[in-house]
Protein backbone atom coordinates (compact mmCIF):
# COMPACT_ATOMS: atom_id res chain seq x y z
CA UNK A 1 0.00 0.00 0.00
CA UNK A 2 1.36 3.43 -1.00
CA UNK A 3 2.14 5.79 1.87
CA UNK A 4 0.10 9.06 1.75
CA UNK A 5 2.06 12.07 0.51
CA UNK A 6 0.94 14.25 3.43
CA UNK A 7 2.67 13.22 6.64
CA UNK A 8 -0.32 14.12 8.82
CA UNK A 9 -2.19 11.05 7.50
CA UNK A 10 0.58 8.56 8.33
CA UNK A 11 0.00 5.66 10.71
CA UNK A 12 2.44 4.63 13.45
CA UNK A 13 3.90 1.99 11.10
CA UNK A 14 4.43 4.52 8.30
CA UNK A 15 6.16 6.88 10.73
CA UNK A 16 8.48 4.04 11.77
CA UNK A 17 9.36 3.23 8.16
CA UNK A 18 10.13 6.91 7.51
CA UNK A 19 12.53 6.96 10.47
CA UNK A 20 14.39 3.93 9.13
CA UNK A 21 14.52 5.38 5.61
CA UNK A 22 16.15 8.53 7.02
CA UNK A 23 18.75 6.62 9.06
CA UNK A 24 17.00 7.33 12.35
CA UNK A 25 15.74 3.82 13.01
CA UNK A 26 17.11 3.86 16.54
CA UNK A 27 14.15 6.05 17.50
CA UNK A 28 11.53 3.72 16.00
CA UNK A 29 10.82 1.87 19.24
CA UNK A 30 10.47 5.12 21.19
CA UNK A 31 7.98 6.47 18.64
CA UNK A 32 6.08 3.18 18.71
CA UNK A 33 5.82 3.23 22.51
CA UNK A 34 4.47 6.78 22.42
CA UNK A 35 2.08 5.84 19.57
CA UNK A 36 3.22 8.78 17.44
CA UNK A 37 1.31 9.15 14.18
CA UNK A 38 2.01 11.51 11.29
CA UNK A 39 -0.08 14.32 12.75
CA UNK A 40 2.01 14.23 15.93
CA UNK A 41 5.21 14.01 13.89
CA UNK A 42 4.45 17.52 12.60
CA UNK A 43 4.15 18.86 16.16
CA UNK A 44 7.70 20.08 16.73
CA UNK A 45 7.15 20.62 20.44
CA UNK A 46 6.22 16.95 20.87
CA UNK A 47 9.02 15.96 18.50
CA UNK A 48 11.62 17.75 20.64
CA UNK A 49 10.33 15.96 23.73
CA UNK A 50 10.62 12.60 21.97
CA UNK A 51 13.93 12.98 20.11
CA UNK A 52 16.22 14.15 22.89
CA UNK A 53 19.41 14.14 20.83
CA UNK A 54 19.80 17.63 19.30
CA UNK A 55 21.53 16.49 16.10
CA UNK A 56 19.01 13.72 15.48
CA UNK A 57 16.13 16.13 16.08
CA UNK A 58 17.51 18.61 13.55
CA UNK A 59 18.15 15.86 10.98
CA UNK A 60 14.58 14.60 11.43
CA UNK A 61 13.15 18.13 11.11
CA UNK A 62 15.06 18.65 7.86
CA UNK A 63 13.89 15.28 6.54
CA UNK A 64 10.26 16.13 7.31
CA UNK A 65 10.72 19.57 5.70
CA UNK A 66 12.23 18.06 2.55
CA UNK A 67 9.44 15.50 2.26
CA UNK A 68 6.69 18.12 2.67
CA UNK A 69 8.30 20.51 0.18
CA UNK A 70 8.67 17.68 -2.34
CA UNK A 71 5.24 16.11 -2.05
CA UNK A 72 2.89 18.67 -0.44
CA UNK A 73 3.24 21.80 -2.55
CA UNK A 74 0.23 22.70 -4.70
CA UNK A 75 -0.19 24.01 -8.23
CA UNK A 76 -3.08 26.43 -8.75
CA UNK A 77 -4.30 27.41 -12.20
CA UNK A 78 -4.90 31.16 -12.18
CA UNK A 79 -6.42 33.18 -15.06
CA UNK A 80 -3.78 35.88 -14.61
CA UNK A 81 -0.51 34.09 -13.80
CA UNK A 82 -1.18 30.62 -15.15
CA UNK A 83 0.07 27.70 -13.08
CA UNK A 84 1.29 28.92 -9.69
CA UNK A 85 3.24 26.48 -7.51
CA UNK A 86 2.75 27.18 -3.81
CA UNK A 87 4.98 26.13 -0.92
CA UNK A 88 3.32 23.76 1.63
CA UNK A 89 3.40 26.46 4.32
CA UNK A 90 1.51 28.82 2.02
CA UNK A 91 -1.05 26.07 1.45
CA UNK A 92 -1.32 25.62 5.22
CA UNK A 93 -2.01 29.35 5.63
CA UNK A 94 -4.56 29.38 2.81
CA UNK A 95 -6.45 26.50 4.44
CA UNK A 96 -7.42 28.53 7.52
CA UNK A 97 -10.74 30.28 8.28
CA UNK A 98 -8.95 33.63 8.47
CA UNK A 99 -7.65 33.34 4.91
CA UNK A 100 -10.72 31.62 3.46
CA UNK A 101 -12.71 34.63 4.70
CA UNK A 102 -11.19 36.59 1.79
CA UNK A 103 -13.30 34.54 -0.65
CA UNK A 104 -16.24 36.67 0.46
CA UNK A 105 -14.70 40.14 0.20
CA UNK A 106 -14.99 41.81 -3.19
CA UNK A 107 -11.70 43.14 -4.51
CA UNK A 108 -13.30 46.27 -5.97
CA UNK A 109 -16.08 46.91 -3.48
CA UNK A 110 -19.14 48.44 -5.13
CA UNK A 111 -17.66 48.28 -8.64
CA UNK A 112 -19.36 44.90 -9.17
CA UNK A 113 -22.65 46.83 -9.37
CA UNK A 114 -21.19 48.86 -12.26
CA UNK A 115 -18.91 46.38 -14.03
CA UNK A 116 -20.52 42.91 -14.11
CA UNK A 117 -17.13 41.27 -14.60
CA UNK A 118 -15.67 42.70 -11.38
CA UNK A 119 -16.71 39.66 -9.34
CA UNK A 120 -13.21 38.76 -8.14
CA UNK A 121 -12.29 38.73 -4.47
CA UNK A 122 -9.36 39.43 -2.15
CA UNK A 123 -8.73 35.67 -1.95
CA UNK A 124 -7.34 35.19 -5.45
CA UNK A 125 -5.55 38.55 -5.40
CA UNK A 126 -3.72 37.61 -2.20
CA UNK A 127 -2.59 34.28 -3.63
CA UNK A 128 -1.38 36.12 -6.74
CA UNK A 129 0.64 38.61 -4.68
CA UNK A 130 2.22 35.79 -2.65
CA UNK A 131 3.18 34.03 -5.88
CA UNK A 132 4.64 37.14 -7.55
CA UNK A 133 6.56 38.05 -4.39
CA UNK A 134 8.26 34.67 -4.57
CA UNK A 135 8.94 35.00 -8.30
CA UNK A 136 10.66 38.37 -7.88
CA UNK A 137 12.72 37.19 -4.89
CA UNK A 138 13.75 34.00 -6.73
CA UNK A 139 14.70 35.99 -9.83
CA UNK A 140 16.96 38.27 -7.78
CA UNK A 141 18.55 35.27 -6.06
CA UNK A 142 19.20 33.56 -9.38
CA UNK A 143 20.75 36.61 -11.06
CA UNK A 144 22.72 37.83 -8.04
CA UNK A 145 23.97 35.01 -5.77
CA UNK A 146 26.11 37.56 -3.95
CA UNK A 147 22.93 38.97 -2.38
CA UNK A 148 22.80 35.86 -0.20
CA UNK A 149 19.02 35.56 -0.41
CA UNK A 150 18.05 32.44 1.53
CA UNK A 151 15.11 30.09 1.07
CA UNK A 152 13.80 31.44 4.39
CA UNK A 153 13.94 35.00 3.02
CA UNK A 154 11.91 33.92 -0.01
CA UNK A 155 9.36 32.12 2.16
CA UNK A 156 8.96 35.19 4.40
CA UNK A 157 8.41 37.42 1.36
CA UNK A 158 5.81 34.97 0.02
CA UNK A 159 3.95 34.87 3.34
CA UNK A 160 3.93 38.68 3.51
CA UNK A 161 2.47 38.86 0.00
CA UNK A 162 -0.08 36.17 0.79
CA UNK A 163 -1.23 37.81 4.04
CA UNK A 164 -0.97 41.51 3.18
CA UNK A 165 -4.76 41.92 2.76
CA UNK A 166 -6.00 39.76 5.65
CA UNK A 167 -7.28 42.91 7.36
CA UNK A 168 -9.74 44.07 4.72
CA UNK A 169 -13.35 44.48 5.80
CA UNK A 170 -16.61 44.19 3.84
CA UNK A 171 -16.30 45.57 0.29
CA UNK A 172 -12.57 46.16 0.80
CA UNK A 173 -11.67 49.87 0.85
CA UNK A 174 -15.28 50.89 1.42
CA UNK A 175 -14.93 49.62 4.99
CA UNK A 176 -11.65 51.31 5.95
CA UNK A 177 -11.84 54.44 3.78
CA UNK A 178 -15.55 55.30 3.93
CA UNK A 179 -17.46 53.44 6.66
CA UNK A 180 -14.96 53.50 9.56
CA UNK A 181 -14.04 57.23 9.12
CA UNK A 182 -17.79 58.03 9.15
CA UNK A 183 -18.44 55.81 12.17
CA UNK A 184 -15.47 57.30 14.07
CA UNK A 185 -15.00 60.82 12.62
CA UNK A 186 -12.81 62.01 15.49
CA UNK A 187 -10.28 59.17 15.37
CA UNK A 188 -6.76 60.31 14.48
CA UNK A 189 -4.91 58.65 12.92
CA UNK A 190 -7.63 56.83 11.04
CA UNK A 191 -7.72 53.05 11.30
CA UNK A 192 -6.12 51.29 8.31
CA UNK A 193 -6.63 47.76 7.04
CA UNK A 194 -2.87 47.10 7.16
CA UNK A 195 -3.03 47.29 10.95
CA UNK A 196 -5.77 44.66 10.96
CA UNK A 197 -3.74 42.50 8.53
CA UNK A 198 -0.94 42.26 11.09
CA UNK A 199 -3.42 41.55 13.90
CA UNK A 200 -5.22 38.92 11.82
CA UNK A 201 -1.89 37.26 10.99
CA UNK A 202 -1.12 36.94 14.71
CA UNK A 203 -4.61 35.58 15.35
CA UNK A 204 -4.31 33.10 12.47
CA UNK A 205 -0.92 31.81 13.63
CA UNK A 206 -2.16 31.39 17.19
CA UNK A 207 -5.56 29.78 16.57
CA UNK A 208 -4.31 27.37 13.89
CA UNK A 209 -1.09 26.40 15.69
CA UNK A 210 0.99 27.57 12.73
CA UNK A 211 4.01 28.16 14.96
CA UNK A 212 4.99 24.51 14.62
CA UNK A 213 4.65 24.59 10.82
CA UNK A 214 6.71 27.77 10.61
CA UNK A 215 9.47 26.27 12.75
CA UNK A 216 9.39 23.12 10.63
CA UNK A 217 10.31 25.16 7.55
CA UNK A 218 13.10 27.00 9.36
CA UNK A 219 11.36 30.24 10.34
CA UNK A 220 12.31 31.98 13.56
CA UNK A 221 9.08 32.94 15.30
CA UNK A 222 10.56 36.15 16.69
CA UNK A 223 12.71 37.63 13.95
CA UNK A 224 11.05 36.19 10.83
CA UNK A 225 7.48 36.86 11.96
CA UNK A 226 8.49 40.44 12.77
CA UNK A 227 10.08 40.71 9.31
CA UNK A 228 6.85 39.47 7.68
CA UNK A 229 4.75 42.03 9.58
CA UNK A 230 7.10 44.85 8.62
CA UNK A 231 6.74 43.91 4.95
CA UNK A 232 2.93 43.90 5.26
CA UNK A 233 2.81 47.35 6.84
CA UNK A 234 6.13 49.11 6.09
CA UNK A 235 6.67 52.51 7.67
CA UNK A 236 7.49 55.10 5.04
CA UNK A 237 9.63 57.07 7.48
CA UNK A 238 11.76 54.01 8.20
CA UNK A 239 12.26 53.31 4.50
CA UNK A 240 13.10 56.96 3.83
CA UNK A 241 15.67 56.93 6.63
CA UNK A 242 17.19 53.71 5.26
CA UNK A 243 17.32 55.26 1.80
CA UNK A 244 19.04 58.44 3.03
CA UNK A 245 21.62 56.54 5.06
CA UNK A 246 22.98 54.83 1.97
CA UNK A 247 24.70 51.41 1.96
CA UNK A 248 24.17 49.49 5.19
CA UNK A 249 26.59 47.35 7.14
CA UNK A 250 24.68 44.61 8.93
CA UNK A 251 23.56 41.44 7.18
CA UNK A 252 19.89 42.23 7.79
CA UNK A 253 20.26 45.78 6.48
CA UNK A 254 22.12 44.60 3.37
CA UNK A 255 19.01 42.59 2.45
CA UNK A 256 16.56 45.37 3.26
CA UNK A 257 15.69 45.60 -0.46
CA UNK A 258 13.35 42.69 0.32
CA UNK A 259 11.08 45.26 1.99
CA UNK A 260 10.52 46.78 -1.46
CA UNK A 261 8.89 43.67 -2.94
CA UNK A 262 5.39 43.43 -1.43
CA UNK A 263 4.54 47.03 -0.56
CA UNK A 264 6.84 49.87 -1.55
CA UNK A 265 5.71 53.30 -0.30
CA UNK A 266 8.87 54.97 -1.63
CA UNK A 267 8.59 54.16 -5.35
CA UNK A 268 5.11 52.61 -5.52
CA UNK A 269 6.55 49.77 -7.62
CA UNK A 270 5.65 46.47 -5.95
CA UNK A 271 4.05 43.09 -6.64
CA UNK A 272 0.79 44.08 -4.93
CA UNK A 273 0.19 46.52 -7.78
CA UNK A 274 1.51 44.05 -10.36
CA UNK A 275 -1.26 41.63 -9.43
CA UNK A 276 -4.18 43.99 -8.98
CA UNK A 277 -3.43 45.97 -12.14
CA UNK A 278 -3.42 42.76 -14.19
CA UNK A 279 -6.31 41.13 -12.31
CA UNK A 280 -8.55 44.19 -12.15
CA UNK A 281 -8.00 45.03 -15.83
CA UNK A 282 -8.82 41.43 -16.75
CA UNK A 283 -12.13 41.46 -14.86
CA UNK A 284 -13.08 45.02 -15.80
CA UNK A 285 -12.34 44.57 -19.48
CA UNK A 286 -9.81 47.43 -19.45
CA UNK A 287 -6.54 47.21 -21.38
CA UNK A 288 -3.40 46.75 -19.27
CA UNK A 289 -0.26 48.00 -21.02
CA UNK A 290 2.13 47.13 -18.19
CA UNK A 291 4.08 43.85 -18.39
CA UNK A 292 5.03 42.91 -14.82
CA UNK A 293 6.90 39.76 -15.89
CA UNK A 294 9.19 41.90 -18.03
CA UNK A 295 9.92 44.04 -14.97
CA UNK A 296 10.83 40.91 -12.97
CA UNK A 297 13.13 39.73 -15.78
CA UNK A 298 15.08 43.01 -15.74
CA UNK A 299 15.03 43.64 -11.96
CA UNK A 300 18.38 43.83 -10.16
CA UNK A 301 19.55 45.08 -6.78
CA UNK A 302 21.93 48.04 -6.99
CA UNK A 303 23.10 49.86 -3.87
CA UNK A 304 20.46 48.16 -1.74
CA UNK A 305 17.50 49.05 -3.99
CA UNK A 306 15.56 47.07 -6.56
CA UNK A 307 16.30 48.71 -9.90
CA UNK A 308 15.19 48.24 -13.49
CA UNK A 309 17.08 48.66 -16.77
CA UNK A 310 17.09 52.23 -18.00
CA UNK A 311 15.33 51.21 -21.22
CA UNK A 312 12.36 49.99 -19.12
CA UNK A 313 11.39 53.47 -17.95
CA UNK A 314 8.51 53.68 -20.46
CA UNK A 315 7.17 50.34 -19.23
CA UNK A 316 7.05 51.82 -15.71
CA UNK A 317 5.30 54.95 -16.94
CA UNK A 318 2.75 52.57 -18.49
CA UNK A 319 2.28 51.00 -15.05
CA UNK A 320 1.44 54.34 -13.45
CA UNK A 321 -0.73 55.30 -16.42
CA UNK A 322 -2.66 52.05 -15.86
CA UNK A 323 -3.17 53.06 -12.23
CA UNK A 324 -4.52 56.43 -13.35
CA UNK A 325 -6.88 54.80 -15.86
CA UNK A 326 -8.22 52.31 -13.30
CA UNK A 327 -8.97 55.06 -10.80
CA UNK A 328 -10.67 57.23 -13.40
CA UNK A 329 -12.64 54.50 -15.14
CA UNK A 330 -13.42 52.10 -12.29
CA UNK A 331 -12.24 52.71 -8.72
CA UNK A 332 -13.59 56.29 -8.64
CA UNK A 333 -16.24 55.91 -11.32
CA UNK A 334 -19.07 58.29 -10.39
CA UNK A 335 -21.70 55.53 -10.27
CA UNK A 336 -19.39 53.26 -8.29
CA UNK A 337 -18.85 56.01 -5.67
CA UNK A 338 -22.60 56.65 -5.62
CA UNK A 339 -23.32 53.01 -4.82
CA UNK A 340 -20.54 52.86 -2.24
CA UNK A 341 -21.99 55.95 -0.56
CA UNK A 342 -25.34 54.18 -0.31
CA UNK A 343 -23.76 51.00 1.09
CA UNK A 344 -21.83 53.11 3.61
CA UNK A 345 -25.00 54.91 4.70
CA UNK A 346 -26.76 51.56 5.04
CA UNK A 347 -23.90 50.22 7.18
CA UNK A 348 -24.07 53.31 9.42
CA UNK A 349 -27.80 52.82 9.93
CA UNK A 350 -27.34 49.11 10.65
CA UNK A 351 -24.17 49.45 12.74
CA UNK A 352 -25.57 49.05 16.25
CA UNK A 353 -28.05 46.37 15.14
CA UNK A 354 -25.36 44.06 13.72
CA UNK A 355 -23.97 41.97 16.57
CA UNK A 356 -21.04 39.62 15.97
CA UNK A 357 -19.73 37.26 18.62
CA UNK A 358 -16.03 37.64 19.31
CA UNK A 359 -13.52 36.41 21.85
CA UNK A 360 -14.88 35.42 25.23
CA UNK A 361 -18.44 35.51 23.91
CA UNK A 362 -18.39 39.32 23.76
CA UNK A 363 -20.59 40.92 21.10
CA UNK A 364 -19.29 43.53 18.66
CA UNK A 365 -21.09 45.89 16.29
CA UNK A 366 -20.27 46.27 12.60
CA UNK A 367 -17.81 49.08 13.32
CA UNK A 368 -16.35 47.50 16.47
CA UNK A 369 -15.62 44.05 14.99
CA UNK A 370 -12.30 45.31 13.59
CA UNK A 371 -10.97 45.48 17.15
CA UNK A 372 -11.47 41.76 17.85
CA UNK A 373 -10.02 39.32 15.35
CA UNK A 374 -12.36 36.48 16.30
CA UNK A 375 -15.33 38.70 15.49
CA UNK A 376 -13.61 40.21 12.45
CA UNK A 377 -13.05 36.74 10.99
CA UNK A 378 -16.84 36.45 10.70
CA UNK A 379 -17.30 39.84 9.02
CA UNK A 380 -17.49 39.73 5.20
CA UNK A 381 -19.57 41.12 2.32
CA UNK A 382 -22.32 38.77 3.48
CA UNK A 383 -23.34 41.45 5.97
CA UNK A 384 -25.15 43.08 3.03
CA UNK A 385 -27.35 39.99 2.65
CA UNK A 386 -27.89 39.99 6.40
CA UNK A 387 -29.24 43.55 6.21
CA UNK A 388 -31.36 42.83 3.13
CA UNK A 389 -33.09 39.95 4.94
CA UNK A 390 -33.25 41.65 8.33
CA UNK A 391 -36.06 42.45 10.73
CA UNK A 392 -37.85 45.77 11.28
CA UNK A 393 -35.11 47.50 13.29
CA UNK A 394 -32.95 47.71 10.16
CA UNK A 395 -35.68 49.04 7.88
CA UNK A 396 -33.73 52.22 7.04
CA UNK A 397 -30.58 50.32 6.10
CA UNK A 398 -32.53 47.67 4.22
CA UNK A 399 -34.42 50.22 2.10
CA UNK A 400 -31.13 51.83 1.02
CA UNK A 401 -29.72 48.51 -0.17
CA UNK A 402 -32.99 47.68 -1.92
CA UNK A 403 -32.68 50.99 -3.77
CA UNK A 404 -29.29 49.84 -5.07
CA UNK A 405 -30.77 46.57 -6.34
CA UNK A 406 -33.56 48.43 -8.15
CA UNK A 407 -31.12 51.09 -9.44
CA UNK A 408 -32.87 53.86 -7.54
CA UNK A 409 -29.61 55.64 -6.77
CA UNK A 410 -28.77 58.99 -5.21
CA UNK A 411 -29.00 61.93 -7.62
CA UNK A 412 -25.67 62.92 -9.13
CA UNK A 413 -25.72 66.73 -9.06
CA UNK A 414 -22.41 67.42 -10.76
CA UNK A 415 -18.68 67.71 -10.32
CA UNK A 416 -16.21 70.56 -10.07
CA UNK A 417 -12.49 71.21 -10.03
CA UNK A 418 -10.27 74.19 -9.38
CA UNK A 419 -8.47 75.87 -12.23
CA UNK A 420 -5.14 74.82 -10.74
CA UNK A 421 -6.46 71.25 -10.15
CA UNK A 422 -5.51 71.49 -6.46
CA UNK A 423 -7.27 69.74 -3.59
CA UNK A 424 -10.43 71.16 -2.02
CA UNK A 425 -10.20 72.04 1.66
CA UNK A 426 -12.65 70.79 4.28
CA UNK A 427 -13.84 74.38 4.73
CA UNK A 428 -14.57 74.73 1.00
CA UNK A 429 -16.56 71.49 0.97
CA UNK A 430 -18.47 72.46 4.10
CA UNK A 431 -19.18 75.91 2.65
CA UNK A 432 -20.46 74.43 -0.62
CA UNK A 433 -22.90 72.16 1.22
CA UNK A 434 -24.12 75.13 3.27
CA UNK A 435 -24.64 77.29 0.17
CA UNK A 436 -26.54 74.52 -1.62
CA UNK A 437 -28.82 74.13 1.39
CA UNK A 438 -29.45 77.89 1.57
CA UNK A 439 -30.17 78.25 -2.16
CA UNK A 440 -32.49 75.25 -2.42
CA UNK A 441 -34.12 74.92 0.98
CA UNK A 442 -32.86 71.33 1.16
CA UNK A 443 -31.30 69.84 4.28
CA UNK A 444 -27.50 70.21 4.36
CA UNK A 445 -27.06 66.59 5.48
CA UNK A 446 -28.86 65.37 2.37
CA UNK A 447 -25.90 66.48 0.27
CA UNK A 448 -22.80 64.32 0.05
CA UNK A 449 -19.60 65.79 -1.36
CA UNK A 450 -16.98 63.25 -2.41
CA UNK A 451 -13.43 64.33 -3.15
CA UNK A 452 -11.69 62.38 -5.92
CA UNK A 453 -8.04 62.57 -6.87
CA UNK A 454 -6.79 61.19 -10.16
CA UNK A 455 -3.02 60.90 -10.06
CA UNK A 456 -0.15 58.60 -10.97
CA UNK A 457 0.46 57.41 -7.42
CA UNK A 458 2.62 60.23 -6.05
CA UNK A 459 0.18 63.15 -5.86
CA UNK A 460 1.54 66.05 -7.94
CA UNK A 461 4.94 64.44 -8.44
CA UNK A 462 6.31 62.49 -11.36
CA UNK A 463 6.05 58.87 -10.10
CA UNK A 464 9.36 57.90 -11.70
CA UNK A 465 11.46 60.47 -9.84
CA UNK A 466 11.98 58.06 -6.91
CA UNK A 467 12.66 54.98 -9.05
CA UNK A 468 16.16 53.58 -9.60
CA UNK A 469 17.67 52.29 -12.85
CA UNK A 470 20.90 50.67 -14.02
CA UNK A 471 22.61 50.69 -17.41
CA UNK A 472 23.60 47.85 -19.70
CA UNK A 473 27.26 48.58 -19.06
CA UNK A 474 27.06 48.92 -15.27
CA UNK A 475 24.85 46.62 -13.22
CA UNK A 476 26.26 47.77 -9.87
CA UNK A 477 25.07 51.36 -9.62
CA UNK A 478 21.53 52.66 -9.42
CA UNK A 479 20.62 56.10 -10.67
CA UNK A 480 17.54 58.19 -11.41
CA UNK A 481 16.26 59.26 -14.81
CA UNK A 482 15.02 62.77 -15.56
CA UNK A 483 11.66 62.89 -17.34
CA UNK A 484 13.19 65.19 -19.96
CA UNK A 485 15.40 62.29 -21.07
CA UNK A 486 12.41 60.00 -21.53
CA UNK A 487 9.87 61.76 -23.74
CA UNK A 488 8.34 65.15 -24.45
CA UNK A 489 4.91 63.49 -24.55
CA UNK A 490 4.70 62.72 -20.83
CA UNK A 491 2.06 64.54 -18.74
CA UNK A 492 3.01 67.99 -17.48
CA UNK A 493 0.58 67.60 -14.55
CA UNK A 494 0.38 64.31 -12.69
CA UNK A 495 -2.63 64.97 -10.48
CA UNK A 496 -6.01 66.66 -10.55
CA UNK A 497 -8.70 66.86 -7.89
CA UNK A 498 -12.47 66.85 -8.29
CA UNK A 499 -15.41 67.12 -5.98
CA UNK A 500 -18.60 65.27 -6.83
CA UNK A 501 -21.93 66.21 -5.29
CA UNK A 502 -24.72 63.70 -4.66
CA UNK A 503 -28.21 64.44 -3.38
CA UNK A 504 -29.74 61.69 -1.26
CA UNK A 505 -33.42 62.67 -1.09
CA UNK A 506 -36.02 61.02 -3.32
CA UNK A 507 -37.98 63.99 -4.70
CA UNK A 508 -39.36 65.24 -8.00
CA UNK A 509 -37.27 66.20 -11.01
CA UNK A 510 -38.03 69.94 -10.70
CA UNK A 511 -36.34 70.11 -7.30
CA UNK A 512 -33.36 68.26 -8.75
CA UNK A 513 -32.93 70.82 -11.56
CA UNK A 514 -33.08 73.62 -8.99
CA UNK A 515 -30.26 71.96 -7.04
CA UNK A 516 -28.21 71.55 -10.22
CA UNK A 517 -28.58 75.24 -10.99
CA UNK A 518 -27.61 76.19 -7.45
CA UNK A 519 -24.52 73.99 -7.71
CA UNK A 520 -23.54 75.58 -11.01
CA UNK A 521 -24.02 79.10 -9.64
CA UNK A 522 -22.08 78.39 -6.43
CA UNK A 523 -19.15 76.97 -8.40
CA UNK A 524 -19.16 79.89 -10.80
CA UNK A 525 -18.95 82.40 -7.94
CA UNK A 526 -16.05 80.49 -6.43
CA UNK A 527 -14.23 80.29 -9.76
CA UNK A 528 -14.54 76.49 -9.93
CA UNK A 529 -14.90 74.65 -13.24
CA UNK A 530 -18.22 72.81 -12.91
CA UNK A 531 -19.90 70.09 -14.93
CA UNK A 532 -23.56 69.57 -14.13
CA UNK A 533 -24.70 65.96 -14.47
CA UNK A 534 -27.94 64.09 -14.59
CA UNK A 535 -29.08 61.41 -12.22
CA UNK A 536 -26.71 58.43 -12.28
CA UNK A 537 -28.08 55.78 -14.59
CA UNK A 538 -27.40 52.01 -14.69
CA UNK A 539 -24.53 50.58 -16.70
CA UNK A 540 -25.08 48.41 -19.73
CA UNK A 541 -24.62 44.68 -19.23
CA UNK A 542 -21.26 44.84 -20.96
CA UNK A 543 -19.87 47.12 -18.29
CA UNK A 544 -19.69 50.10 -20.62
CA UNK A 545 -21.30 53.48 -19.95
CA UNK A 546 -24.97 54.13 -20.61
CA UNK A 547 -26.26 57.61 -21.16
CA UNK A 548 -24.18 60.76 -20.91
CA UNK A 549 -23.91 60.62 -17.15
CA UNK A 550 -22.94 57.13 -16.02
CA UNK A 551 -19.74 56.80 -18.00
CA UNK A 552 -16.26 57.54 -16.69
CA UNK A 553 -14.82 61.03 -16.92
Amino acid sequence: MVRPADIKYWTEEEVGKFLKDEGLGKWEQTFKEKKITGDQLLDLKKLKETVTDGDDYENLRKAIKKHMETYCSKVINDPIHGHMELHPLLVKIIDTPQFQRLRNIKQLGGAYFVYPGASHNRFEHSIGVGYLAGELAKALKSKQPELDITDTDILCVQIAGLCHDLGHGPFSHLYDQMFIPSAFPNDDPQWKHEKASVQMLDHMVETNNLQSSMELYGLNLQTDLKFIKEMIAPQKTDLKQRKDEGPQKTDQERRSFLYEIVSNPITGIDVDKFDYFARDCHHLGIKNNFDHMRFIKFARVCENHICSRDKEVINLYDMFATRHALHRRAYQHKVNKNIELMITDAFLKADKHIQIEGSGGKMFSLSQAKDDMEAYTKLTDQVMEQILHSSLEMEGARSLLQRILTRDLYFFVGEAKKKDASEFTKEEIKGLKQKLAEHTGAEKDNFEVVQSEFDYGKDQKDPIENAFFYTKGDHSKGYKISRNRVSMHLPSVFSENFIRVYWKTKEDQRRYHKIQKAFHDCCKKKGFIATVGERAQPEQASGGASGNNAGPN
